[in-house]
């Protein structure tokens, strides 16, 4: 790979979406867009009014080297949207948090000494927090958006935090854009809406004009940001780190979380009825899991590879906006997580713990990808802010398992009792003051940096469109129908039209039938004009391991079932129900016409874990109807029952019936629905309670989609 790029500008051709700005862009090396002020009224500067000559670039040793400190620029502007929200989190304001274990499974003392990695059997405390990036800490769960997968190592060493997301790629290449890329995600700031949420104009006019921001567009409108349950998101340390081993050698590494419980997303129309049953969806759902004894548990899987098999590889893995497939560089499963404690109060855990990039510990360390390099000076910053203190780290959910010892003193909120007289070092008085470790202490890699002071992206990172065709590509024909109306309805939410004419110009670098079906969604007739690529994109080979459902398991376990009674419901076929779904590893709700419950045939009162009004099927993965024959009439004539059946169907899941029940799909519009040419509609007394289990466990009925939704 190169290792230095030219720093003069590009003057390339001002492409379509640009063109309307009423500025001169230039195209630089890296391909991304510099708009220029027309005259000294419309410059940027600094607070201390300092013109700024490149807003896109932090100030490097060479095109691919570490960050500089003396960044004045990139200090100012990061410390500044460090400080803009308190005490709520910027970002990932909203989350839940739970205590666990990492058992270490494979000794990795060849790569690196970190402590935890060496002793295979061997666990250590974990505090992982999961959340949404874009909303305030009063939100809702099924939003559309990136969750946050931060995992807080007690190891004996120190703490190692992974601060990473549900996504494996991210928005930029640069942290200087940072604070642009999320103020454009977030409430206009002269309306303060919309919230939680992307669809709207300021985002989608500035990804218009970052077209490195492409391939994480397709993540973000694919179902991964509506996953159906923290217990079911992978997690990804996005950058590429390094670890090294006693001998000094450095191997490179990307970090993965794979769940136990797969990956597993809702469906749009879904999300926002959950967010209307049940805002705390995804917290409740963690909490009753491990309140109820169902630990979740994820997989620790690396991607290792040397500085060969990088300089191999069609892009530059100092940029966050690529991946490496799992087909190039297979994940080597070396450890395990599981959570079986919940917090014991929300604020001084779940709030108050703080994460920081900068956390690592002996054997883990950093390369120059200059948004890594970034996040290493504004997590730390952030924290003191938000924590008001730079003793946040006596904070007991904070505190290292391990001894720590320094000579820093006094600071807002002390909360220990530093003794002696010596606050210094090296120093002849006091014989228990501590002192540095060259044979144990932390040793950064000594790589070879050279090259002149610039603002520049490196060519290597120019490339925008080539892993955002890989991924779309890759996925199956429901998750890019999934990804086509996700657009549509992001892009249908933005009132300029030069906007989605931006957009559609980008997407048809990406493919130009997922241009021309949002187009068509849109209502756009106009021919698309693409917006120059400054670097053709490559057709690389599709990653089935980036498609949920291509790589998705079948069963039950971890999922909820929802059956909906009345009073004169057939005991024995109730019993045996449950214990059907609770051999498959899933939980039995009852849904019924009041929380009191129902009365069998039998005589049995069953308690309702759920009124209907308060239980819809939104809330379970596959349902079933077993009224008696009064009730199913009596049921037809509540709405919320109609709806039950009607989103249950419109969303794909598989739903077991008593002929009890035709009232309500009559009234629902769902008389021509057939048995026979739908796999998800069980009829029990034709077909047996297994025969329900076995289709709830392969999952939605997709070829039941474009009968409920128009497929563009």
């Amino acid at each position: 790979m190169p290792t230095k790029s030219k720093p003069s500008a590009v003057k390339g051709p001002i492409d379509t979406p640009d063109s309307t700005v009423g500025v001169e862009t230039l195209v630089a090396p890296g391909a991304e867009l510099h708009q220029q002020a027309a005259d000294e009224t419309t410059q940027l500067t600094t607070n201390q009014g300092v013109p700024i000559g490149d807003n896109q670039n932090s100030l490097k040793a060479g095109a691919r080297g570490p960050v500089l400190l003396q960044d004045f620029i990139l200090r100012e502007k990061i410390m500044h949207f460090d400080h803009e929200r308190i005490p709520e989190r910027v970002v990932h304001a909203r989350g839940s948090a739970a205590h666990g274990f990492f058992e270490c499974l494979e000794d990795l003392s060849a790569i690196t000494t970190a402590d935890f990695l060496q002793r295979p059997g061997e666990r250590i405390p974990v505090f992982t927090r999961f959340s949404t990036v874009a909303g305030n800490k009063g939100s809702m769960d099924l939003a559309r958006d990136v969750r946050g997968f931060a995992v807080k190592f007690y190891t004996r060493q120190g703490n190692f935090d992974l601060v990473g997301n549900n996504i494996p790629v991210f928005f930029i290449q640069d942290a200087i854009k940072f604070p642009d890329l999320i103020h454009a995600a977030k409430q206009d700031p002269d309306r303060e809406f919309p919230q939680a949420q992307t669809a709207h104009d300021t985002f989608w006019d500035y990804i218009s004009l970052t077209p490195e921001s492409l391939h994480m567009v397709m993540w973000i409108m694919s179902d991964r940001t509506i996953p159906r349950s923290y217990r079911m998101m992978e997690g990804f340390g996005v950058h590429t780190f390094r670890l090294v081993n006693a001998a000094g050698e450095s191997t490179f590494v990307k970090f993965h979380w794979r769940p136990k419980l797969n990956a597993q997303s809702v469906i749009w129309d879904e999300a926002l009825k959950i967010n209307g049953a049940d805002p705390d969806f995804h917290r409740r759902d963690l909490w009753e899991a491990i309140d109820n004894g169902d630990f979740p548990e994820w997989e620790f899987c690396l991607q290792t590879f040397s500085q060969e098999e990088a300089d191999a590889l069609p892009f530059d893995v100092l940029d966050a906006t690529k991946l490496i497939p799992e087909e190039v560089i297979p994940l080597r499963v070396v450890g395990r997580m599981v959570l079986d404690r919940n917090p014991d109060n929300f604020f001084a855990e779940t709030e108050q713990v703080a994460y920081c990039a900068s956390h690592v510990v002996p054997g883990v360390d950093f390369t120059n990808d200059p948004l890594l390099q970034g996040r290493l000076f504004s997590y730390q910053d952030t924290q003191l802010k938000r924590l008001g203190s730079a003793n946040f780290h006596q904070i007991p959910i904070n505190q290292p398992r391990c001894p720590f010892h320094n000579l820093q003193r006094d600071g807002h909120m002390q909360m220990g009792l530093p003794k002696g007289q010596v606050n210094y070092e090296p120093s002849s008085l006091g014989e228990d003051i501590k002192r540095e470790s060259q044979a144990g202490g932390y040793r950064t890699f000594p790589s070879l940096e050279t090259g002149e002071q610039l603002r520049i992206r490196p060519e290597t990172f120019a490339d925008h469109y080539s892993q955002a065709r890989l991924f779309f590509l890759s996925q199956t024909q429901p998750e890019r129908d999934h990804i086509v109306a996700a657009l549509i309805f992001e892009l249908s939410k933005c009132n300029v039209a030069r906007v989605r004419t931006a957009m559609l110009s980008r997407l048809v670098s990406i493919d130009e039938s997922l241009a021309a079906r949002v187009a068509a969604g849109l209502g756009v007739i106009n021919p698309i004009v693409a917006a120059p690529a400054p670097v053709p994109p490559q057709d690389l080979a599709p990653s089935p391991a980036l498609s949920i459902l291509a790589k998705a398991a079948p069963g039950l376990v971890g999922r909820k079932v929802g059956v909906l009674v009345t009073d004169g419901v057939d005991d024995a076929l109730l019993d045996e129900l449950k214990a059907a779904v609770e051999a498959a590893g899933a939980k039995l709700a009852i849904i019924a016409p009041t929380i009191t419950g129902v009365t069998t045939a039998g005589g049995q009162l069953v308690p309702a874990d759920f009124r209907i009004d308060g239980g819809p099927s939104v809330l379970f993965d596959a349902v079933a109807l077993l009224p008696s024959d009064a009730g199913g009439a009596a049921l037809a004539l509540e709405a919320t029952a109609v709806n039950f059946v009607r989103d249950a169907f419109g969303h794909l899941k598989v739903i077991a019936y008593l002929p009890a029940a035709a009232p309500l799909f009559v009234k629902g519009g769902l008389s021509d629905a057939n048995p026979d040419a739908d796999a998800g509609l069980i009829n029990l007394p034709t077909k047996a309670v297994a025969d329900f289990i076995a289709a709830a466990e392969a999952g939605r009925i997709w070829a039941r989609e474009p009968l409920v939704r128009n497929v563009y």
